[in-house]
């Protein structure tokens, strides 16, 4: 690894005195070209002179978002300067998205094995998405689970022989559309009249054992969703 200037953003003292120790005793190659506790201090350090990292931590003031916006600023200014989080918010899954999408270069979490040469020297090296075991291990449970719920949707789809129309009509259902609005749908041919049996249908399926009664469209959505052929995730609508 080459060498390369840092710039440390980090509003706590003693973690900021932490990093600082790692930093020199683990990657010899970083040179310290100043820190920063707060929005303002940054954009006065970066216009000084341009790091070839930001060490970023979010939670600076209190504030989750000024840690975002430093990364968005930075990544559309200088998008060959690296942008690293190494942050403390460990549950707000939420702003690792955020981040991500204001165009940082890897998110490290403050637990576990902390921030290692080997996750600086993977940023620096131009790998992108570079990530911790903590955050990884967070993002394949993730990963199984959505597998999970496709493969249940798919199954449930065939075994409750369910085509594209019922699928859509659930989900439009579900969004709290009238049957008369389901119909004004780009592509969907029934008028309300052949969504009333198609429902009627549905209920049969979903609920064999009810034999239709008491059974309205709201218990039926809700059957749709227990069953995954919904997933209350992707919940979106059509065109009209």
């Amino acid at each position: 690894m080459d060498n390369f200037k840092v710039i440390i953003v980090e509003d706590v003292p003693l973690e900021l005195k932490g990093t600082e120790g790692i930093i020199r005793n683990e990657i010899p190659e970083a040179e310290i070209i100043g820190t920063a506790d707060s929005e303002q201090a940054y954009f006065r350090l970066v216009k000084q002179q341009l790091p070839d990292l930001v060490l970023l931590d979010l939670g600076l003031g209190g504030s989750t978002t000024v840690g975002v916006e430093i990364c968005r600023y930075t990544k559309e200014r200088y998008p060959a300067v690296k942008v690293l989080i190494f942050t403390g918010e460990i549950l707000n899954e939420k702003l690792w998205v955020d981040v991500l999408d204001a165009g940082c270069d890897g998110i490290i979490l403050k637990s576990g094995e902390l921030l290692t040469r080997s996750d600086v020297a993977s940023c620096m090296a131009g790998k992108r998405m570079v990530f911790n075991q903590p955050i990884l291990q967070k993002i394949v449970e993730r990963f199984k689970q959505s597998v999970d719920t496709r493969i249940m949707h798919n199954e449930a789809m065939v075994d409750y022989e369910i085509d594209e129309y019922d699928e859509r009509f659930l989900r439009h259902l579900a969004l709290g559309y009238t049957k008369e609005q389901i119909t004004a749908l780009r592509g969907m041919p029934f008028g309300v009249k052949s969504l009333e049996k198609r429902q009627n249908e549905l209920v049969r399926k979903l609920f064999p054992n009810a034999a239709g009664a008491g059974v309205n469209a709201t218990r039926l959505v809700v059957r749709a969703l227990e069953l995954r052929i919904l997933d209350i995730d992707h919940l979106q609508p059509d065109e009209a």
